[in-house]
């Protein structure tokens, strides 16, 4: 099933993706969840981000080649940062490249879990009674505020810095050889699979979930395969998740 936010006219609501359009659903996927005979076409559906979290939970160096890559080695314990729920965008809205601080944008292609009710504590083999579905993203980042400011709260944390899309996989198994890939401009810059996650998702719901509650619509961002690299205004990113779609967002100069 593949879960959308969808914007029709003034109303913002959630479907289910058809072939003919979105099926409407009444209520969100996390609370009260109903179908109704209702069917939005296509041509009157803009798909926003697929889900609206607290918190997006981001894990650094999780593909042992992008550790490499950046000059070290994967750490001895999932290494987590936050992204604020400000930064989140989706499919197709513009990635605002600030300027006036930053000279050194880059995207990374990453798979999305989206968690489906509170979890604290959770043990790994538990998991997947937890995670929701699946979506694509990309961890934007100012690469020279993460090198200059040692901590990564402004380099990850710019709004429009979390593009997350286009929908919600809810039958997805990370654990299989699902390729992760970003394109520029229609150019591969980075190829990987989820099956090269150092940790899993079930390890990474256990290790974030002991020292923080995960709720309804949370999103944990699970790392980035190596190829990671610049992007100027004019540039359009494509992340593309096997099993999920493409998540395609252009970057702009500020207003």
């Amino acid at each position: 099933m593949r879960i959308v936010r969808f914007k029709s006219g003034e109303d913002i609501r959630y479907g289910v993706a058809d072939e003919e359009g979105v099926i409407l659903y009444e209520g969100t996927p996390f609370f009260v969840w109903e179908p109704t005979e209702t069917v939005v076409p296509w041509s009157k559906v803009s798909l926003l981000a697929p889900v609206l979290p607290t918190k997006v939970v981001c894990v650094g160096k999780n593909y042992e080649d992008h550790a490499g890559e950046m000059g070290g080695e994967v750490p001895p314990e999932p290494m987590t940062f936050l992204k604020p729920s400000t930064a989140v965008i989706g499919p197709n809205a513009n990635v605002v490249y600030p300027t006036r601080l930053s000279q050194e944008v880059h995207h990374e292609a990453e798979l999305a879990v989206v968690i489906g009710k509170p979890a604290r504590n959770v043990k790994a083999e538990d998991a997947g009674n937890y995670v929701f579905g699946y979506t694509a993203a990309n961890d934007v980042t100012a690469r020279d505020l993460q090198r200059r400011d040692g901590q990564w709260g402004r380099a990850k944390g710019f709004d429009t810095f979390c593009p997350l899309g286009p929908w919600i996989e809810t039958e997805l198994d990370p654990s299989e050889r699902l390729s992760v890939i970003c394109r520029v401009n229609g150019e591969v810059r980075q190829s990987g699979y989820t099956s090269d996650m150092v940790y899993g998702v079930p390890e990474l719901v256990e290790f974030i979930s002991s020292f923080t509650t995960l709720l309804p619509g949370d999103v944990i961002l699970t790392g980035t395969p190596a190829g990671v690299g610049p992007v100027v205004p004019g540039d359009l990113m494509e992340v593309e998740v096997e099993g999920i779609g493409v998540l395609a967002n252009r970057v702009v100069a500020p207003a």
